[in-house]
């Protein structure tokens, strides 16, 4: 039986598979040329994920009908970009707040990561410094010149400041519909923001989900914010209970790049023309940004699945998080006009006509990826359903093995965000109420 909320996505794994392993005389799985043989180990921890939505909390059970379920998909999706010589690095698991320890070599679910050595070292073992309670599914984080944080919260539609760890109400956005997965989601400062005061805002409305932007300022002497009204600069984004995508940030560049998800439309992200299961690439009035891939075309990627973190690195590198299936959580590099292969394939299999994801969790119950945000050399992500924070090594175009950190202590963590004084801040969902950690990096 399918969980409730996921829907036709996960209904339209019950039909048949586009590609399927080949199997030698004797009927044992080969890989086909350029795959990494999927190994008994690893079926069988794929065999062992919950049907649950990744983002939702794990539900229990796993029936015989279940079962079927995942292993076929096991046989539909591209396993993970590690070289099969066993050259990859070995990975490592956390022991405890901020410390790691080496992993057994080969353990089921092992996220993989794209080819090439990769010696770059993180800028330090995040450590919690303190905690601040009172949120309500709490989805994104921006900071304010003065380094006041203002988050948004999905379902009350609210935006909440931090200010000297005290949380006030901002004001609520206006036509935000929650539901599911949707409701108020991405948060974007103008990057002129010091003359006009613009904060952008992604949101779930009643037909869709929608851009709009707001001034927030000063509200006046007693050192509170204020919202103005609210002006739609882009809709038409397709919305669902699950996959709407959300995040939403301005690029080195000055245009606003926003992450779509396939809203259980999988015809969409193959499709030009349609914004789901997408990287758009947008001015900042909502018009197609210019020196686009795709001519007076928003679409800056696309075969994305549900994009849900966003960042670019020293060089300018955009590094995206995206949610798999059951299998396949995927950090993927972009390039312009990229076609990342959803609903085709998924993960890195190598096919000349898609690219390959540069990091691979083959089990969605360690990761299913969230927000994300670059330090350095270093790659940090919040885990939903792995309910921790992974980081991850970056150099040039290659990814280094994913090390997790607070495993299963604080719930799962929606957002990894950086503050203006070099912390990272970290939202948790479904904790009732939900809390901000606060993350010092310690060389």
């Amino acid at each position: 039986m399918l969980p409730a909320g996921c829907g036709a996505d996960r209904a339209a794994h019950g039909g048949p598979l586009t590609e399927r392993p080949t199997t030698d005389r004797y009927g044992h799985w080969q890989p086909r040329p350029g795959r990494t043989m999927i190994t008994d180990r690893t079926r069988s921890t794929r065999a062992g994920t919950s049907l649950a939505c990744p983002d939702r909390p794990t539900q229990a059970g796993a029936g015989a009908a279940a079962m079927a379920v995942v292993l076929a998909l096991a046989g539909c999706t591209g396993p993970g970009p590690g070289p099969t010589g066993g050259n990859s690095p070995s990975p490592t698991a956390t022991t405890g707040a901020g410390s790691t320890a080496p992993a057994s070599p080969g353990t089921p679910g092992t996220p993989t990561a794209s080819p090439g050595s990769v010696t770059a070292t993180t800028p330090g073992q995040p450590r919690v410094r303190t905690t601040i309670e009172g949120l309500q599914l709490p989805w994104s984080t921006v900071f304010l010149p003065d380094g006041t944080a203002v988050i948004s919260e999905r379902d009350s539609a609210l935006l909440k400041s931090v200010q000297n760890g005290r949380i006030s109400t901002v004001g609520e956005v206006p036509g935000v519909v929650p539901g599911g997965e949707g409701g108020l989601m991405g948060l974007a400062l103008s990057p002129d923001y010091a003359s006009d005061k613009l904060l952008y805002v992604y949101f779930t409305a009643a037909e869709d989900n929608r851009i709009a932007r707001v001034r927030i300022e000063s509200a006046g002497t007693g050192g509170g914010l204020q919202l103005g009204a609210p002006q739609i600069i882009f809709s038409g984004i397709s919305k669902a209970s699950t996959h709407n995508g959300g995040r939403i940030r301005f690029g080195p560049d000055g245009y606003l790049y926003v992450g779509t998800g396939d809203s259980q439309r999988r015809e969409q992200p193959q499709d030009r023309n349609a914004l789901g299961g997408k990287i758009l690439r947008l001015t900042k009035d909502g018009k197609p940004a210019p020196g686009n891939p795709f001519p007076n075309n928003p679409v800056y990627s696309l075969g994305h699945r549900n994009v849900q973190g966003l960042a670019w690195d020293s060089e300018g590198r955009l590094w995206v998080s995206e949610f798999g299936p059951e299998v396949n959580d995927e950090l993927n590099l972009i390039q312009a006009g990229g076609n990342y292969g959803w609903p085709e394939v998924t993960g890195a299999p190598g096919r000349r006509e898609f690219i390959d994801a540069k990091v691979v969790w083959p089990s969605t119950a360690e990761s299913s990826p969230s927000g994300l945000e670059i330090v350095g050399n270093t790659a940090f992500l919040g885990a939903l359903r792995g309910q921790r924070i992974w980081s991850v090594p970056l150099e040039g175009e290659n990814a280094g093995t994913p090390v997790a950190h607070f495993t299963r202590q604080y719930g799962r963590i929606r957002s990894v965000s950086l503050a203006p004084n070099g912390e990272l801040w970290a939202l948790t969902n479904n904790n009732n109420p939900d809390s901000v950690l606060i993350l010092s990096l310690s060389g």
